[in-house]
């Protein structure tokens, strides 16, 4: 059994004396470095830059090369047609002032990010909501420029009025020219100093999640690029072959953890298509999975989805303004992010079963799906399409160019501490880990044939003592209660679309839903009781 510590330290503060049993059997790779990658647990957040998280990580110096944001001049212009703060020409780039920054949420679907890589929006997308934007989608008129990064503030502005149907002022669009400090992100950024940082690992599409986490785990999302347009888009016509299947195919082991109160999993239903005869059998709760982590018996893959449901610990940025009546947004899903980050760490860290899953021979990846339109000054590469034969996809895109930079940290026994891997990884760098690891076939497709293997950076010859991991303190986690908020709310107009479009979801998936007319009366808890009960008809492994 594990010995549990019984102190925990502050980052940058001497590590507490803990007791480690010694484990007779576990299968380090002494003779055959695979075996460090016998367990592989991914844990995906959201919508987060590396500039916006870990730009400033290390200082100029510290380690042998490190791109981060410290020493640097960085900043965007202020677009003429601002109506507030024009004559300042210039939002310089800085520290943000709270754990909700940017508030409201950015646009991040394709027309935005292209804003905001190439500084390009056509006047007719000027305020327009997504829509209503036109082509090409901001998308730069040559494919081979490449992106300046100077466009956040203003499709920020843009996206901003078209939400609030008013201009910001400048205090407002200069928060997205901000971000954290590893004092603000004692979890994260300890881990990543701890372990291996990866400062130049990019999403695999300028888009939103569904895109992204297709292509984590098939090398494609079969041409979308946008969530929910139209809301059978995904869980219908996404069927491309996964990982998951080629695991099961090596009579390997794979499960899907999503934290509560999440009735749904993306990942289900990005790939219902393929894996709906799976949603009752792996697809269960993080509280399993740290059950599961305590007792060495976790499965080959691990992937685990965050609470993305009200009360989110997801990081991704606020979004009430956008879903207004339907109660949703935490005091901080930043802080409840590295709370759930240090809870998986220390199930990985103190396992230590002798014939099953253990600190030796369990790799733990953190990523984020997207940058969700944060600020990074790294212009992303060129990607190879998944299909070179294949048409233009959704607006256009042919799948051509990479998504943003965004944070990864690699965390492994075989892993030296203050590593940083300054090569360019990309989210299906994952896909091509475990078919080199388990001899899964041919590459999914020409995006995860050409990405790197991640096994050499578990480069120690000699694994490290759990005691000799690093130790932190998460901050204190605003609580959120849902049964605080009023419960006769009504919902907004978007709100109500939301609520539409989450059941034309749940019915292309097979689900049988309530039939909701366009003007019916409801409020923000009647809409989230609905559709909870739903989505565990389809989930009943995430009912707790």
């Amino acid at each position: 059994m594990t010995t549990r510590r019984k102190t925990i330290g502050i980052v940058g503060a001497a590590a507490a004396s803990v007791a480690f049993p010694e484990i007779t059997r576990a299968r380090g790779p002494g003779s055959d470095p695979r075996q460090a990658l016998d367990h592989v647990v991914v844990l995906m957040f959201e919508n987060r830059s590396f500039d916006n998280l870990l730009g400033r990580l290390y200082a100029p110096g510290e380690v042998k090369a490190f791109d981060g944001v410290a020493g640097k001049e960085l900043g965007n212009p202020i677009p003429e047609w601002a109506e507030h703060g024009a004559e300042r020409k210039f939002v310089p780039y800085g520290v943000s002032s709270t754990m909700n920054t940017p508030q409201p949420d950015p646009g991040e679907e394709y027309p935005h990010i292209n804003t905001d890589l190439f500084g390009t929006l056509d006047p007719k997308n000027r305020f327009m909501p997504l829509a209503r934007m036109v082509a090409p989608y901001n998308a730069p008129g040559d494919p081979r420029r490449q992106p300046t990064m100077d466009g956040f503030v203003m499709d920020y502005i843009s996206a901003f009025t078209a939400e609030m149907r008013r201009q910001p002022s400048y205090d407002e669009y200069a928060q997205i020219m901000t971000g954290y400090t590893p004092q603000q992100m004692p979890v994260l950024s300890a881990l990543a100093r701890g372990f291996a940082v990866f400062d130049h690992w990019f999403c695999e599409v300028p888009s939103q999640t569904f895109s992204n986490r297709s292509f984590f785990h098939a090398a494609t999302a079969s041409g979308y690029v946008v969530n929910m347009s139209p809301p059978d888009s995904f869980p219908v016509h996404n069927k491309a072959e996964t990982l998951f299947e080629r695991l099961e195919s090596k009579r390997l082991t794979w499960r899907v953890y999503c934290d509560s109160p999440s009735p749904a999993s993306f990942t289900g239903i990005i790939h219902a298509s393929r894996l709906r005869n799976r949603f009752a059998t792996n697809f269960s709760t993080v509280a399993d999975f740290l059950e599961d982590a305590r007792r060495g018996r976790l499965p080959t893959y691990s992937f685990i989805e965050p609470n993305l449901w009200h009360g989110h610990n997801d990081m991704h940025p606020p979004i009430a303004a956008l879903l207004h009546g339907l109660p949703y947004d935490p005091p901080s899903s930043l802080l409840g992010g590295d709370a759930l980050l240090a809870s998986v760490y220390d199930a990985v860290r103190t396992s230590s079963s002798s014939g099953g899953s253990n600190y030796l021979n369990t790799f733990l990846m953190v990523a984020f799906d997207e940058s969700g339109g944060t600020y990074d000054h790294v212009p992303p590469p060129p990607a190879v399409p998944p299909t070179r034969s294949a048409p233009a996809g959704q607006m256009g895109f042919r799948f051509d160019r990479s998504g943003a930079r965004v944070p990864a940290i690699a965390i492994s026994a075989w892993i030296p501490e203050r590593t940083v891997v300054n090569d360019a990884y990309r989210h299906t760098s994952m896909i091509q880990t475990l078919r080199r690891r388990w001899s899964l076939g041919r590459p999914l497709s020409a995006r995860d044939a050409s990405a790197r293997d991640i096994a050499p950076v578990l480069s120690l010859g000699k694994p490290r003592a759990p005691d000799q991991w690093p130790e932190f303190a998460p901050r204190p986690v605003p609580k959120f209660d849902l049964a605080l908020l009023p419960p006769d709310l009504p919902l907004s107009a978007l709100g109500k679309a939301l609520v539409h479009g989450m059941l034309a979801f749940e019915k292309a998936l097979g689900a049988k839903v309530p039939t909701l007319s366009p003007d019916a009366r409801l409020t923000g808890a009647q809409a989230i009781e609905m559709l909870r009960d739903d989505a565990f008809k389809l989930f009943p492994g995430l009912r707790t």
